[in-house]
């Protein structure tokens, strides 16, 4: 046990939690409008991450899974509270996002840099994208994102309660991101990587994402009971 569970684990999970709660401070004090803040910031988190690799109970992984997975808490909360339509605005505010970040940053790498500059490389091995984890990047997000959505509002028809949502987050987010890891996995990797070696990226990944979506549910939670209390401050 204790091999697996050490320094970085505890790390990691603080983040998770601090990262998760700020988010969830974020839409107490300004509501819809404070997830959606957190949207841009998290994809640009993530993508900057990514270029981490850790080990985490046994599994070396990236380090961008944390910020990823807080875009399907802000479209969950977005699909409880208040429908589809407004968690489908995150997905277009993150794609834009994406794109956006990913040019400016090269058109700002072209500039012929200072003698003395030292970070032109390190910016460089950051924000060149490799043309086809781009495509693997934008198709896997915008596909799952879009699937948790709609299976969150077809899962909420089945299970309507507000003592049902664990089962909804839980369902929309692990089934989309399962889509997910293997959208942005064949798509980078195939025929760089045997089948066998993908699939077993995919699910080894994955087991990260379990535990993210649920230490996420109470936080999903508690968005609803302030929602549903009025205390929620819009802007």
């Amino acid at each position: 046990m204790l091999s697996i569970f050490g320094y970085n684990e505890v790390i990691w999970l603080l983040y998770v939690l601090i990262n998760y709660s700020v988010i969830l401070f974020a839409y107490r004090r300004w509501g819809k409008v404070g997830l959606m803040i957190f949207a841009p910031i998290s994809i640009i988190l993530a993508n900057v991450q990514v270029n981490k690799l850790v080990y985490l109970f046994g599994i070396e992984t990236t380090l961008g899974n944390i910020a990823y997975s807080s875009i399907f808490l802000i479209s969950d909360i977005l699909s409880e509270n208040y429908g589809k339509k407004a968690a489908s605005k995150v997905v277009g505010i993150g794609f834009l996002t994406m794109i956006f970040t990913t040019v400016v940053m090269n058109i700002a790498l072209t500039l012929t840099p200072s003698a003395n500059d030292v970070q032109q490389v390190h910016l460089e091995a950051i924000f060149t994208p490799f043309i086809r984890l781009m495509i693997a990047s934008l198709l896997a997000y915008v596909i799952s994102s879009n699937v948790d959505i709609n299976l969150y509002q077809i899962i909420r028809k089945i299970f309507p309660d507000f003592s049902n949502i664990w089962i909804r987050n839980n369902l929309s987010t692990l089934l989309s991101q399962i889509l997910d890891n293997l959208i942005f996995n064949f798509v980078a990797f195939y025929g760089v990587f045997s089948i066998s070696l993908i699939l077993t990226i995919t699910f080894s990944t994955y087991f990260l994402k379990i535990i993210t979506s649920a230490l996420d549910t109470p936080f999903v939670y508690i968005a609803t009971y302030w929602k549903n209390k009025g205390v929620i401050e819009e802007i």
